[in-house]
């Protein structure tokens, strides 16, 4: 990593509008740390340009001629995994397909303004490079491929299991996540059985239009019923929501949940901090809080509270992490109980409970 900070990140951008590749260059040429090394039109365009320029982090469009960001990912993936920053369209579909690149393996994803061809790209310029930035120093791994037992059709509604009129959760378990967090989702939460016995509540800092896909693509894999959280939503047994993008969630003392669009806190809103802080003094000492994967240090104070009154904490080990920051800072002010790899959370979380 610190041969990657001691020179510019090399970027290598990919997209078929020659508009939006001039775009994405000018924003991410303008932050001193980065370089533009190389451009391409579509997917076997992009294959070649990395094998000839081997970039530190490529930032990929999903639509293209050719041969397509997901393929391309795909087969890159395969053959030698590099940082990808997907840059999506803000719409239901382009949710869904930006969700399947994260599954995939790209390491995060910006959203283009307004649509495909954004003219307005600066509101997310410091965003893109901050994001670049940031996928230099992850650890980029392939994940598992999620093996759906039914295909994910777009704006289909939740998968149908048998929903039972809700009965409040007297036990809760938070899970906090960011940078590689929807593919950690991914392996833990299905990995949860039928009658945990506890509600679920995941703090996934996205922003607004994502959140309801990864409910639905985690609904359609998990035994839970997992929906994105609205107001006036209790905590239920067995049922796992995930905080809406964009707005703070947090919980009230009758554990209904409420949302606000409060001022971001450690830059992020969802934080995962707000949550926990709030639902810590309903349930005190029968929670269980997790962080996994994310740059910064959102979580700490909330697991820090969580610890005060009583309940269990567990981080996500270093080498699985994509970005080791938010379980580091758990870690290293000692907060947490347990620190495992991935594939054991979800059993810890069980055993916790």
């Amino acid at each position: 990593m610190s041969n990657i900070l001691s020179k510019k990140i090399r970027v290598l951008v990919v997209d078929d509008s020659a508009f939006m590749r001039k775009i994405i260059m000018n924003i991410l040429q303008n932050d001193p740390e980065i370089e533009v090394i190389g451009i391409a039109k579509d997917g076997i365009d992009a294959l070649e340009q990395v094998e000839k320029l081997s970039p530190d982090v490529i930032t990929l469009d999903v639509e293209m001629p050719k041969m397509d960001g997901l393929e391309f990912l795909k087969q890159q993936m395969s053959k030698k995994p590099l940082p990808v920053v997907m840059v999506s369209s803000l719409t239901q579909e382009g949710a869904a397909i930006t969700l399947e690149a994260l599954e995939i393996g790209a390491v995060d994803f910006v959203a283009k303004p307004s649509g495909s061809l954004s003219l307005d790209m600066h509101k997310v310029a410091t965003e893109m490079c901050k994001k670049v930035k940031d996928a230099a120093s992850a650890r980029v791994r392939s994940p598992k491929r999620i093996v759906y037992s039914q295909p994910i059709k777009i704006g289909e509604p939740l998968g149908a299991k048998e929903v039972l009129t809700p009965e409040i959760a007297d036990k809760l378990v938070i899970i906090g996540s960011s940078t590689g967090g929807p593919s950690a989702l991914m392996e833990v939460i299905p990995k949860l059985p039928a009658d945990l016995d506890a509600g679920v509540v995941v703090i996934q800092h996205m922003p607004p239009g994502f959140t309801n896909s990864l409910a639905e693509r985690i609904n359609k894999v998990s035994k839970l019923n997992v929906k994105e959280a609205e107001r006036g939503d209790i905590i239920a047994k067995n049922r796992v929501l995930i905080a809406p993008g964009g707005l703070h969630l947090f919980l009230k003392d009758n554990k209904k949940v409420d949302t606000n669009t409060d001022l971001p806190v450690h830059g992020v809103r969802p934080a995962v901090d707000v949550f926990m802080e709030s639902a810590a003094k309903i349930y005190q000492n029968r929670i269980v809080g997790v962080i996994l994967t994310g740059m910064g240090f959102d979580g700490a104070r909330g697991m820090s509270l969580i610890k005060r009154y009583g309940g269990r904490t567990i981080a996500q080990n270093e080498e699985t992490c994509v970005v080791y920051g938010m379980p580091r800072a758990v870690v290293e002010m000692g907060l947490a109980d347990k620190i495992a790899p991935l594939d054991q959370i979800s059993g810890l979380i069980k055993e916790l409970l």
